[in-house]
């Protein structure tokens, strides 16, 4: 009897030897006479356990962790091929309590499925979604996304449903759905796990806004710093055309869309989305002047869907189960889960999918076990590079889209990214500045000028030279960059500035001597 073994090919479980481990267990188990097959998966988002080996068992899936090659030998002495004891048995996944506490909606694949067979997505509940999407009409489809209550997860927040709606009545010959997988944040890697774990999720979502606003074209953009991604998606979509779930005809509805994907150059502010466009059409990253807006002038100049990878791959659970069923998760206007990922200095750090309501706090003592280094939390900076930076005292602030905002907050891509008690946040302060100076696109004089010039005084603030004037002179350039930019790049690079030096003002003294009079 042929024995399944699962193993992970996420880019995390490459890079700490997946494909050694896989390498000798075939080896292992020919010597033994065992027949054993080999699946590669995505990660079940345990980053801190990989590679996570999993075995088919009469009892289910057991789990094995982290793996070396050179452990391959004692499990198979250990009988692992049939779930046995050992050292790194770790029992089933779903009942671990780092996976069982989750509200696992989106990802519930991940880890699971052969990312690019289309039978094994199908096995899995996969197009389902899009099956009860082609039973409606358009308007019905937009519907559901807009009673959900599903907001982009990208960082910005928009209620997804409008921005369908507006696609879909837009009038022109040809309409266009583009991915935006430039997934650039620090401390973010919800899509890169998505687009190598569970590719048709992400093909599926798409392919329902297709059918919901009228487009027959689509183009995933992908990060070029994800080529285990790029390859995945490429694989899936080709399977997916030869299973007659993408290109013309999709499941015998009539209906056609083409999707291709593309690998960007390495911009970050390609990760906003008229600039992803300007790449798109093969020209250099630059900002668009809005209106007009890409759901009316977006790809070539046509009416273009722009979604992130995690708000096309929350629909087909809604539009398999209902909108109801959906809203049901979050709190407020926050509806639905949020996908979290946890870095930095934490002890276990990955990703978690929890409706959103939860705690910075619970996130990092429940699920991230506090730091790795087993000091003191100092601070969070939530939301990527251009997040606020949060004390121990706002750690209780719910992760929810108006929750973050009331505390000068944001909750971005949801990357959570810790901090001991060894921080220093004038540096950090100042790699804020650093980072946008890097990274601007450099059309609008407010980010291009006011992150130089910010980078320029904070050296001087850090160095002791008036500090007291150089940080009034650093509040005056946020206030500029805030007001005056021409997107969220220079618009929010005060935010971590700002919060660095309102709820950390007594690294700001040490670095220059600031009489606390002066604060």
């Amino acid at each position: 009897m042929s024995i399944t073994v699962y193993v992970p090919q996420d880019a995390v479980a490459l890079g700490l030897g997946a494909n050694r481990v896989a390498r000798a267990i075939f080896a292992g188990a020919e010597r033994r006479g065992l027949d054993v097959r080999i699946v590669r998966t995505g990660t079940r988002g345990l980053l801190w356990l990989e590679p996570m080996v999993e075995v088919a068992t009469s009892e289910g899936r057991i789990a094995y962790g982290p793996v070396t090659p050179a452990d391959v030998e004692s499990l198979l002495d250990a009988g692992f091929v049939e779930g046995g004891a050992h050292a790194l048995r770790l029992g089933k996944p779903e009942e671990m309590p780092f996976l069982a506490r989750q509200h696992r909606l989106t990802f519930h694949r991940c880890g699971v499925v052969d990312p690019v067979s289309v039978e094994d997505y199908r096995a899995h509940g996969g197009y389902r979604g899009l099956e009860a999407a082609l039973k409606l009409d358009a308007e019905g489809v937009v519907a559901q996304v807009r009673d959900s209550g599903l907001r982009g997860r990208g960082g910005a927040g928009f209620p997804a449903g409008i921005k369908w709606n507006t696609v879909m009545l837009a009038q022109s010959d040809q309409k266009y759905v583009v991915c935006n997988a430039d997934e650039g944040d620090s401390g973010t890697f919800a899509d890169r796990i998505m687009m190598e774990g569970d590719p048709f999720n992400l093909i599926e979502g798409m392919t329902i806004a297709a059918v919901a606003t009228g487009a027959t074209r689509g183009y995933i953009y992908c990060r070029s710093e994800y080529p285990q991604s790029f390859k995945t998606l490429r694989d899936a979509i080709a399977n997916g055309v030869k299973a007659g779930v993408l290109g013309d005809n999709i499941l015998g509805s009539g209906k056609s869309f083409h999707l291709e994907v593309r690998l960007g150059a390495g911009a970050y502010i390609c990760g906003e989305e008229t600039s992803l466009l300007e790449s798109l059409e093969g020209k250099r990253g630059i900002v668009r002047a809005k209106p007009p807006i890409p759901a009316l002038k977006g790809f070539l100049g046509k009416p273009t869907l722009v979604n992130n990878v995690m708000t096309f791959t929350a629909v087909p659970w809604i539009m398999e189960h209902g909108a109801k069923a959906y809203a049901e998760y979050g709190m407020g206007r926050s509806l639905g889960t949020l996908p979290i990922q946890l870095a930095g200095n934490i002890k276990h750090g990955g990703l978690i999918e929890y409706a959103f309501g939860i705690t910075i706090r619970q996130v990092i003592d429940e699920f991230g076990g506090g730091t790795a280094s087993g000091r003191p939390v100092r601070a969070v900076q939530v939301g990527g590079p251009l997040g606020a930076y949060f004390p121990d005292e706002l750690l209780d602030t719910p992760l929810d889209y108006e929750a973050m905002a009331a505390k000068k907050g944001l909750v971005g891509h949801g990357g959570i990214v810790v901090f001991d008690d060894t921080v220093d946040m004038a540096k950090q302060a100042r790699f804020a500045f650093e980072f946008c100076a890097t990274e601007s696109c450099g059309k609008c004089t407010p980010c291009r000028v006011g992150a130089t010039r910010g980078v320029e005084t904070m050296d001087k603030v850090i160095s002791g030279i008036r500090p007291e004037a150089n940080l009034k002179l650093v509040e005056d350039l946020c206030e500029i960059m805030t007001d005056g930019s021409l997107c969220a790049m220079g618009g929010l690079t005060p935010m971590p500035v700002m919060s660095a030096i309102t709820n950390f003002p007594e690294d700001f003294r040490r670095a220059g001597d600031l009489p606390v009079a002066a604060e």
